[in-house]
């Protein structure tokens, strides 16, 4: 599975609090939590996370409370990837649960920019960073979770695979 895209980068730390405040949490429709992902940081950085599908953070992406609602508006919002240094561990699976692609690097944030292009390659374990022509190995993605992520998340691969 290829996810190819241009990178929006954020910092260490960032919390489900910043991913979708917690005023935004009386709905459960993606559509309206997409509009407002990451909204207290785009305004601190006076940018807009349209155009932008691939987010490259750095250690602890995720922390703070285990709402499913952070994951979902990240992916609403288009983006297909997070690479970070390292994930909180019940965002990392609610992100696969929703068929949200994670993969963790180290020293992520060294090696991308802001807009650099870059394409992973979840069953080689690889990251090519197209803009820098550098190639990053990962731990590469066991079937059975490219699969939970292809069919668009967890429930969807039960149903496609279940046999009656």
């Amino acid at each position: 599975m290829n996810i190819k895209g241009k990178i929006f980068k954020l910092s260490d730390n960032v919390d489900t609090d910043v991913i979708i405040p917690a005023k935004y949490l009386n709905t459960s429709d993606p559509k309206v939590l997409a509009l407002h992902c990451l909204e207290p940081l785009l305004e601190q950085l006076g940018k807009k996370l349209e155009g932008y599908n691939i987010i490259v953070a750095g250690k602890n992406f995720g922390c703070g409370s285990s709402r499913e609602h952070a994951p979902v508006a990240i992916k609403y919002a288009g983006v297909n990837c997070i690479i970070a240094e390292s994930f909180a561990r019940i965002f990392f699976r609610n992100a696969i649960n929703i068929g949200l692609a994670v993969v963790e690097l180290p020293n992520a944030k060294k090696n991308f920019d802001f807009d650099d292009i870059v394409e992973v390659d979840l069953a080689k374990g690889v990251v090519k960073n197209l803009t820098k022509k550098q190639e990053i190995k990962f731990l590469p993605f066991p079937e059975f979770l490219q699969k939970i992520i292809l069919s668009g998340g967890l429930i969807n691969f039960v149903k496609e695979n279940i046999k009656e």
